[in-house]
């Protein structure tokens, strides 16, 4: 009976404690079941969160059966858009094993170049004004006219002070000519130098949410700067997952568990966009033979193509680095020809605080230094400027989507590297090209075409007070100003090459960088684009002498032979719209006020493009040689008859340049005023019309 008696009161008591016991609370996995009957998730969205909680990423689901169907659906929109843009095939999964994978790599501190041995690689160092640089310009025209452009333009110009799109930015004062027009005018004028009759040459511009609608907006506002609608393709990069830890965990916003934190995924998804839109294909059809890709804001970058061109055929290259000499342990990556222990090969860029340590550790301990001969360091300074011969291009694109090699670079918040201070996200650059050619043939043929950076590079990337600050520890600015003064500097240079005589100006400081201001050259790419051009329309040589201070705008599509020619002040040559059409300056002394950059004064109206330099263009007086009608003289005021003024022997002309204070309803300095002509419409000073 006692037994009998405990084992009842045994039993109660533990049915008692079962009804006590909550039950247990449901998984993710039963969550998304649960949720989905309701949301209305579609099959492809129930997959995705499946695989999703199996990959181990519960916790973005844990708050769903507290959520409305409209914030889950939201989620699911994303996260479905984050699966389909990453270019592996299984999509998010493959994202974060890439990163479980870099994260632990990252940890334990490994060396991703451990193991290679680095010598200088193969290529070309040349110098303007020599026979081997003309030799080689001469031989990239060749082929120029059988070149697509692909620039890889994603950024906003709000670290610079200016509220838009940087393409839009104007790449100097004297015409306002956005990087976006004078990209597209220097193509045009290659296809109709250098490209076969019919033959329109392509360009495509990587974009990102960001930048897509307002770089459409601005080709459409002024009808594509000429070029054919069909010959441009806009490539909108997506954005990747961030993530919140070591594991591999999808990082969610603090604010709201329904939105997943993304970030850009770098420049290297150009190969992919290349690829989903079939443009190699495409290009190699339409008869081309190389693809140019180049930066944003880069003024210079296409000074050298053809001798970037004559360097790539003359080597047998399927990619050519454009780079720049660089000193030792200068803060620029480095192209360098890498050798693995088991004898693979590759030419890639090497980051500039991994080169001197690799080096120390393989080839000298005294690391990266200069070359007693040249004063430079022997490997060269990468700077994103790359050509690839479409042939091979597309085969390794479809052997590989376009997918390049990724990185991770988390900031820790612990020394055992546990934590990170937050979210970060895998990375892939486009000059890491190289590495899905380990193990081919073409991995031997990658080499570089060196050119000093006066002549094809001055990106404007830093706000002007970092720039400023950059130039007092003996850097490069790389600002508007610096920008805009290597942009006439470069130009004179060419001049110079063709024999003609260019003085330099005054060294000038705004916003605390100091450049030298003048003399203001703007050479329409119409005109010359590459260095070579310079010397079939600046024929008279040393008989064009042009001072330090002076402005010389020349533009238009007729033939133009400038014989002889003295500058001391502003000219303006236009030869119109005929390409038929011829104009000839020969004795001409031109000598005027001109022009000179002038600082904004505190409370002075200005737009953000002429605040961030620091200066306006003053205009005083300019003489205008042309050969087209006064109508066609445009957004000008001229003063008197002779606002023509044909090449006499000996002549010295003024055209004066009209200017009254901005519109009140601009409200901005460079913008508005004028006069009015015989006919009632409005000229002067719209600096944006000049070109």
């Amino acid at each position: 009976f006692l037994k009998i008696s405990n084992f009842l009161y045994y039993q109660t008591n533990q049915s008692m404690a079962d009804e006590q016991t909550p039950p247990a609370p449901p998984t993710a996995g039963e969550i998304v079941d649960n949720v989905a009957k309701r949301s209305g998730l579609s099959k492809e969205e129930l997959a995705l969160a499946k695989s999703l909680v199996e990959d181990g990423q519960d916790h973005l689901f844990a708050h769903w059966d507290a959520g409305e169907s409209k914030k889950i659906k939201s989620q699911m929109k994303q996260l479905v858009a984050l699966h389909k843009s990453y270019p592996l095939e299984n999509g998010l999964l493959s994202y974060t094993a890439n990163a479980r994978k870099l994260l632990l790599a990252s940890k334990e501190g490994k060396n991703p170049l451990e193991g290679w041995v680095p010598k200088v690689p193969k290529g070309e160092a040349l110098e303007l004004g020599t026979e081997k640089y003309d030799a080689l310009e001469a031989k990239g025209l060749e082929s120029i006219g059988k070149t697509g452009f692909v620039l890889v333009a994603g950024g906003l110009g709000e670290r610079l002070g200016y509220n838009g799109i940087k393409v839009e930015l104007p790449t100097e004062t004297c015409t306002s000519m956005c990087y976006l027009e004078y990209y597209i005018t220097t193509i045009l004028s290659i296809q109709a130098k250098h490209a076969a009759p019919g033959t329109f040459l392509p360009l495509a511009i990587m974009v990102s949410d960001d930048t897509h609608d307002k770089t459409l907006a601005l080709l459409k506002k002024n009808k594509y700067f000429g070029m054919r609608i069909n010959d441009v393709t806009l490539m909108k990069q997506e954005k990747v997952a961030a993530i919140m830890n070591n594991d591999g965990g999808i990082a969610q916003s603090e604010s709201d568990p329904f939105s997943i934190e993304s970030k850009p995924h770098g420049h290297g998804d150009v190969h992919s966009l290349m690829h989903s839109n079939g443009l190699p294909k495409k290009w190699l059809d339409m008869g081309l033979e190389y693809a140019v890709f180049f930066q944003d804001t880069n003024g210079l970058g296409f000074h050298t193509l053809a001798a970037f061109l004559g360097v790539s055929m003359e080597l047998d290259l399927v990619m050519n680095s454009l780079a720049i000499p660089r000193k030792a342990k200068q803060a620029v990556g480095a192209v360098c020809d890498l050798t693995s222990s088991s004898g693979e090969s590759m030419t890639i860029n090497v980051e500039y605080n991994q080169l001197d340590p690799l080096l120390r550790a393989t080839v000298s301990k005294a690391g990266d230094v200069n070359d007693k001969k040249t004063g430079w360091s022997p490997y060269p300074g990468n700077i994103n400027q790359l050509l690839f011969r479409l042939a091979e291009y597309k085969v390794n694109l479809d052997k590989t989507s376009g997918v390049m090699g990724e990185f991770v670079n988390p900031k820790y918040a612990d020394d055992a590297k546990t934590k990170f201070k937050k979210p970060t996200r895998l990375e892939c650059m486009m000059q890491d090209y190289p590495q899905v050619l380990k193990g081919t043939e073409d991995s031997k043929k990658v080499g570089f075409t060196s050119v000093a950076a006066g002549l094809c590079f001055s990106p404007v990337k830093n706000a002007t007070a970092d720039g400023a600050k950059k130039q007092k520890e003996g850097t490069h600015p790389a600002v508007a100003f610096s920008g805009e003064s290597d942009q006439y500097a470069a130009v004179a240079m060419c001049l110079r090459a063709a024999g003609c005589r260019v003085q330099k100006g005054q060294v000038k400081t705004f916003l605390g960088v100091s450049m030298e201001s003048g003399p203001f050259l703007v050479v329409h790419p119409a005109v010359c684009c590459q260095p070579s051009h310079y010397k079939g329309v600046f024929v008279g040589g040393d008989k064009i002498n042009i001072l330090g201070g002076s402005t010389l705008i020349v533009k238009g599509k007729g033939k133009l032979v400038v014989e002889s020619l003295k500058l001391d002040g502003a000219l303006i040559v236009d030869t119109g719209d005929d390409p038929a059409s011829t104009l000839t300056i020969k004795d001409v002394v031109v000598e005027n006020e001109g022009w000179m950059e002038k600082p904004i004064e505190e409370g002075m109206p200005s737009a953000e493009w002429m605040k961030m330099r620091g200066y306006f263009m003053e205009r005083k007086e300019a003489c205008y040689i042309t050969n087209v009608p006064k109508r066609g003289v445009g957004k000008f005021g001229v003063s008197g008859p002779g606002y023509r003024v044909d090449a006499g022997a000996g002549q010295t002309a003024k055209w004066m340049w009209v200017e009254e204070e901005p519109k009140e309803e601009k409200g901005v300095m460079g913008f508005g005023g004028g006069s009015k002509d015989e006919e009632g419409e409005t000229v002067g000073c719209s600096p944006c019309n000049v070109m």
